[in-house]
């Protein structure tokens, strides 16, 4: 049964890559079919941003997975060379779409009412704290300017919901060097989230 389904689920991969190539080269049915085959996945990694609670009935995850749709379908000249580069691009469109979000609505709130974001952690044995996203949002900005690749480790395993190996396939580098800087940079993220709640 386990064999079945890690069968599957290669098989899928490589019907997405597939999919991808065809949508690269100006076939138009591959983008319908991608949809079909990619949602569930999209569906997961919409949950991951939208945090363990999920957001208001304003913005709930399948609002986000359908924008995230609407702009890849407008996409001019699209290059993604694997499904790992396709699903990590999405996922920060999601990222985007809510920083998009939460910003409108502090502006409406003036500062209030704005949606709590769980830090997913796939290693973590115990449940994270709940944080703004827009504070998350900003600390990952600092951190991406400080170390851009410590930022994209984060970006992947905390939003896009990567494993270790994928993680050091999207990036280029050895999976011992994702694992040392996924510990420094989160420790970095969680440190900074703290201060920035004891600051006036």
């Amino acid at each position: 049964m386990e064999r079945s389904e890690l069968e599957s689920r290669q098989e899928s991969q490589l019907s997405v890559t597939a999919l991808l190539h065809e949508w690269e080269t100006g076939q138009p049915a591959a983008f319908d079919r991608l949809v079909e085959l990619a949602y569930p996945e999209l569906r997961r990694i919409a949950r991951r941003h939208c945090g363990r609670e999920g957001l208001s009935s304003t913005m709930q995850c399948t609002v986000v997975v359908h924008e995230v749709w609407l702009r890849l379908a407008q996409t001019q000249q699209p290059n993604y060379k694997d499904r790992t580069h396709f699903f990590a691009f999405a996922s920060r469109l999601m990222r985007s779409i809510l920083i998009d979000h939460a910003r409108a609505r502090k502006s409406q709130k003036r500062g209030g009412g704005i949606a709590g974001f769980t830090l997913i952690d796939s290693d973590a044995v115990t449940t994270q704290p709940e944080v703004e996203i827009l504070d998350l949002n900003a600390a990952l900005e600092e951190l991406e300017i400080l170390d851009p690749m410590q930022g994209r480790i984060v970006e992947l395993r905390y939003f896009t919901g990567l494993s270790i190996p994928e993680t050091a396939e999207a990036v280029g580098v050895s999976e011992s060097n994702v694992k040392r800087e996924w510990i420094v940079a989160k420790t970095w993220i969680r440190r900074r989230l703290l201060e920035g709640k004891h600051e006036p």
